[in-house]
């Protein structure tokens, strides 16, 4: 019996000891508790990949699961970022780092000694966890729990198509010719300006939008090749307020979709974003406000 016993233990152990050096998918890994949603995060993850030319975004498995290679030297890591949602305000990241080139002889040496595939490891992440922190403390979002009304109104617009990160750039852009041609001819100026999303390829992370600026509709209004003219047909809609840089207001599109998800709400996946400040006079980007909304499927 005790033969039988200690058999089983050593088989269990020659197992274990199989599986992490042979079979274990991953080297390391770094869970991070974030005070945020999944949105926020996938964004993140992508935009500091984005500023470090050495890394390179492997894959997007889906919302929830991003593979990245970053390259130190001679060295190439593979990162696989899992994303998992706590609650609303709290988000769960678990990273797992996998060195191609040393996998098995860092596997041997860090149980016993504090490796510089550790050390780098662990220099990585702080350093997207402080671009996290920072980012976390410039913006605001504050999701309404009720279904609003946005309104009709007829409108001058640019189509723009971008980047989801490049919206805001595309704003800035064309609110001079929009506003110019405008004020220029004595339009009626009738709301405050704003977008509505008609095309959002999450898989890409590019958006198609119609910039607008509502007015009254008139007979003698402005023709040129870059002005169009509509009727923004009102809809019922989910409302969040953002505070913070217009460049990442796309958060508030996450936050809206985690709610209308926990609530069972069937949502259009085009926000319409209005503004309220005008970022060319500064000031402190907490203080910039828009409302932002997500039409409810009827």
């Amino acid at each position: 019996m005790r033969n039988k016993i200690v058999y089983f233990i050593v088989f269990l152990l020659l197992g274990s000891l199989i599986w992490y050096l042979f079979i274990k998918s991953y080297d390391y890994s770094v869970s991070i508790t974030c005070k945020t949603f999944p949105g926020t995060i996938n964004q993140s993850i992508k935009v500091w990949g984005n500023t470090n030319r050495n890394t390179v975004l492997l894959q997007e498995k889906d919302f929830l699961n991003i593979d990245q290679q970053l390259k130190f030297n001679d060295s190439l890591f593979q990162y696989q970022w899992k994303i998992t949602p706590v609650n609303d305000s709290t988000t769960k990241l678990k990273i797992y780092i996998t060195d191609a080139d040393h996998s098995l002889g860092n596997r041997i040496k860090i149980p016993f000694m504090d490796t510089d595939f550790e050390k780098r490891t662990k220099r990585t992440i702080l350093d997207f966890n402080n671009a996290l922190t920072e980012h976390l403390e410039k913006f605001r979002v504050t999701v309404l729990d009720s279904v609003q009304q946005l309104p009709d109104t007829y409108c001058a617009y640019i189509p723009i198509k971008t980047s989801q990160l490049g919206k805001a750039k595309g704003m800035m852009q064309n609110y001079p010719i929009l506003s110019t041609v405008l004020v220029d001819n004595n339009v009626a100026l009738n709301g405050r300006p704003f977008l509505e999303i008609t095309n959002w390829n999450r898989k890409v992370d590019s958006v198609s939008y119609n910039f607008c600026y509502p007015i009254i509709k008139s007979d003698s209004l402005p023709q040129n090749d870059i002005i169009k003219y509509k009727k923004f047909e009102g809809v019922k809609a989910l409302k969040a307020v953002y505070n913070g840089n217009y460049i990442t207001s796309d958060r508030a599109w996450y936050a809206l979709l985690d709610y209308a998800k926990k609530n069972g709400m069937e949502v259009w996946e085009r926000p319409v974003e209005v503004f309220y400040s005008n970022p060319n006079f500064g000031g402190n980007e907490l203080d910039w406000i828009a409302e932002i909304y997500m039409p409810l499927k009827e």
